[in-house]
């Protein structure tokens, strides 16, 4: 099977409708690569999965082709992007649409210090209107949805005034799905992994934003890790985000179709999807790829039973001196029959 040629060519995607955003997984950088989220829809068909963030200085002036790469397989899509001058914006959201995607989302919520200082992420939710200016130029320029996922406030705008005042001046503009990340940013002092544990989960505010903008589509994330959760926050909110528990433990995406929409398809096991991962695998070592670009986002698969930690030194640790890659891989495999 060909994966390379099964990818999205541009100007030639077919007219989709818009994506449920009932679960998805997050943007996470470094992480929610094409290999990754290729992996993770063999467990999911329903999940709708996002791009690492992508700034649009890197579309506009880079090699936009690499960045926008995907495969058919992947769908639902989205396509994150990072900045904050409007045209830029519609531009690249211009190239997301003609490469395919189902929706591209503003990143409102990074709060490192390099995306800071080139107005990108978190800092923009001091300006809602800039936000708002956006958003605007992106839905001019495509038919898809434009989403935006942020904070519930940085330090020094966290009031729930705040919020609502940005959430409103954005929905103004003409935005009405809202990823909500249920903690501030600290964007002085804290590294971008401190800012996703040390300020508190505020669910309760994510919640009390839902009651009073009911007529928009708001999703929640941050700190959900099983389904029983999902299931609960449902009840509230009209979607649910993982983060880095799809990641670490993507087994949990397993169950979501039946649990959360309605498929009566059988739970696929770790080894039917490390099984139909395995030509993909193979496809990308004759065009001259490294395993471990694939692999590596698979160790989480290698959780919880007896020879759970030696799946996972074959694919972190042997894989790179390994002469015959499929046949250790192979070989990790047999660790997961009957899983």
């Amino acid at each position: 099977m060909n994966f390379e040629k099964a990818e999205a060519p541009v100007n030639s995607s077919p007219i989709r409708s818009e994506p449920s955003r009932r679960f998805s997984v997050a943007p996470m950088m470094d992480w929610t690569d094409r290999h990754c989220r290729f992996f993770l829809r063999l467990l999911s068909k329903n999940a709708l999965l996002y791009t690492e963030m992508v700034t649009t200085g890197a579309l506009l002036n880079g090699d936009h082709e690499r960045f926008l790469r995907h495969n058919e397989a992947e769908h639902p899509l989205a396509l994150q992007l990072g900045g904050s001058v409007p045209l830029d914006l519609a531009a690249c959201a211009r190239m997301a649409q003609e490469h395919g995607y189902d929706e591209v989302n503003l990143n409102v919520g990074c709060p490192s210090d390099r995306v800071q200082n080139n107005m990108i992420g978190a800092c923009l939710m001091g300006h809602p209107q800039l936000v708002a200016d956006c958003v605007k130029a992106m839905q001019d320029a495509v038919s898809i949805p434009v989403t935006v996922k942020h904070r519930i406030g940085i330090n020094g705008r966290d009031s729930y005034a705040e919020l609502c005042d940005f959430v409103g001046t954005v929905r103004d503009a003409g935005c009405t799905s809202f990823t909500v990340h249920a903690r501030i940013a600290i964007l002085e002092g804290l590294s971008p992994k401190e800012n996703r544990d040390i300020p508190p989960l505020r669910y309760d505010v994510a919640a009390q934003l839902k009651a009073d903008f009911p007529e928009l589509e708001i999703v929640l994330n941050g700190g959900i890790k099983t389904m029983e959760a999902c299931h609960e926050h449902l009840q509230t909110f009209d979607g649910v985000m993982l983060g880095r528990e799809a990641y670490h433990n993507p087994y949990v995406l397993a169950e979501v179709d039946q649990q959360l929409f309605g498929s009566s398809a059988p739970v696929i096991s770790r080894a039917e999807a490390l099984a139909q991962l395995r030509p993909y695998i193979a496809e990308h070592l004759l065009a001259g790829g490294a395993m471990h670009h694939i692999t590596r986002h698979v160790l989480g698969l290698g959780t919880g039973f007896p020879g759970a930690r030696k799946f996972r030194q074959l694919l972190s640790v042997d894989i790179h001196k390994a002469k015959d890659p499929l046949a250790l891989l192979d070989q990790a495999a047999e660790l997961l029959e009957g899983r």
